[in-house]
């Protein structure tokens, strides 16, 4: 009963119509589907020079540290963690590319996320996910639903990269087997509304894993967090004022704003966490949250920190509260001595779970009024531009400037409010700065 009304107290379960049991599978799930980052993560920056199991850990307790901020002081079903795709940019463009030190990019994503505070305390990251129309709202996690579709895909193997676009993987192989005995388990399973699907689904399918062959036992399973010595404390600030970096800082700061603020409304969207102004409460606590996770993340040795949209798994399953994100920062805390254990779940039994994520943020797409092509038009856009540009912030990039310009040149201007008008201008001078 003391647990009941304490959880009560701190989530407010009641009042947003879920439980305690439900909270705690939600967070799990939402773990479960995140936890490839914790392999992925210490790969890619690997290759920056950076030591693997350094970064291992800083990941976990970056991801702790953020989560519980989001659980405990947004009261908000979101798990974070590092993300991809900046993690690639930091290894891949900034390290390789450009030359540049791990050290100078661990640099750059600390100046970004002192940034972040800074624009999160003044209520700007607020102000611009609130000026985000309703209908691309929708949009966005319309958009998120195909987007991790196509990374669930991608990851089992179903699709691969060709040459000038995706093309079929190699289907005739036991890690499809994998993927569709677990697709069709949890579809199964949601289908008769069984609570925890997609868990159960990620369980059995890594059984299934171990006894085709796909994945192995651990050799143990528990194992002492690697040291944080070779990575953590590595900023560099002899750069910070010079051309290169204030480049590098704003192109992290970019995409970790509209990644985050697409990914909170696409999910919070689906979690029916918008009123009807499609404002979600206490968003400026959740994009604090992830600011403070990118600013820690920095200084122990990751790339930026953000709000993952495998969020959407916990919230599929019921998770409402702040519950379901502490219950995934106690994940995340535990696998620091369990990795071993966590790291035979194939990637094929967590992708069957995004695709049918995918299949559950599609529901938003009934409420866009297709009769009016002011606001199906810059849907459609939005909708479509998230998988084929592999990017959340590139979507809504392009959403917001086709909402500018239709309804500036259908005599609509009045229902866009400035702040659109100005992250449109920011948008296309964005794309047509090379040109100069």
């Amino acid at each position: 009963m003391e647990q009941n009304s304490l959880t009560q107290k701190l989530f407010h379960l009641k009042e947003r119509g879920t439980d305690f049991k439900t909270e705690i599978i939600a967070g799990i799930t939402t773990f479960m589907t995140m936890s490839y980052i914790l392999a992925v993560n210490p790969d890619i920056l690997s290759q920056a020079g950076m030591d693997k199991g350094g970064v291992f850990t800083a990941s976990i307790i970056s991801a702790v540290i953020a989560t519980l901020i989001m659980a405990l002081y947004a009261n908000l079903p979101f798990g974070l963690a590092p993300g991809m795709g900046l993690n690639a940019f930091f290894t891949y463009t900034v390290v390789m590319q450009l030359g540049k030190s791990f050290e100078f990019a661990l640099t750059a994503v600390f100046l970004e996320g002192i940034l972040f505070i800074i624009l999160s305390l003044l209520g700007i990251r607020e102000a611009i996910f609130n000026a985000i129309p309703v209908v691309l709202k929708k949009a966005v996690s319309v958009g998120i639903g195909i987007f991790i579709a196509e990374i669930g895909l991608l990851n089992a193997g179903i699709l691969a990269v060709g040459d000038n676009s995706l093309v079929l993987g190699d289907l005739l192989n036991s890690k499809t087997f994998v993927f569709a005995f677990g697709l069709i388990l949890m579809a199964v399973l949601s289908a008769r509304k069984v609570k925890g699907a997609l868990l159960f689904g990620i369980i059995l399918s890594t059984i299934v894993a171990i006894i085709a062959g796909v994945t192995d036992l651990p050799h143990k399973i528990i194992e002492l967090p690697p040291s944080l010595s070779k990575v953590s404390f590595k900023l560099q600030f002899d750069n910070i004022l010079s051309l290169e970096m204030f480049s590098i800082m704003f192109t992290f700061l970019f995409v970790d704003l509209f990644d985050t603020v697409g990914t909170l409304t696409g999910v919070a969207a689906k979690a029916n966490l918008l009123d009807e102004n499609g404002k979600l409460e206490d968003s400026g606590k959740a994009l604090f949250a992830d600011a403070i996770g990118t600013t820690f993340g920095a200084i122990l040795g990751t790339s930026t920190v953000t709000t993952f949209v495998e969020s959407a798994s916990g919230v599929a399953e019921g998770g409402r509260t702040g519950l379901t994100a502490l219950s995934t920062s106690v994940c995340f805390l535990i696998s620091l001595l369990l990795f071993p254990l966590f790291s035979i779940i194939p990637s094929q039994a967590t992708a069957a779970a995004l695709v049918m994520v995918g299949l559950f943020m599609m529901s938003p797409i009934l409420d866009i009024n297709f009769n009016d092509f002011t606001e199906s038009f810059p849907a459609f856009i939005t909708i479509i531009m998230m998988p084929l540009s592999y990017s959340i912030a590139e979507g809504i990039s392009f959403g917001i400037i086709s909402y500018a310009l239709i309804k500036l040149f259908t005599g609509r201007a009045k229902e866009v409010s400035a702040l659109v008008y100005i992250l449109a201008i920011v948008f296309i001078l964005r794309i047509l700065l090379p040109l100069f």
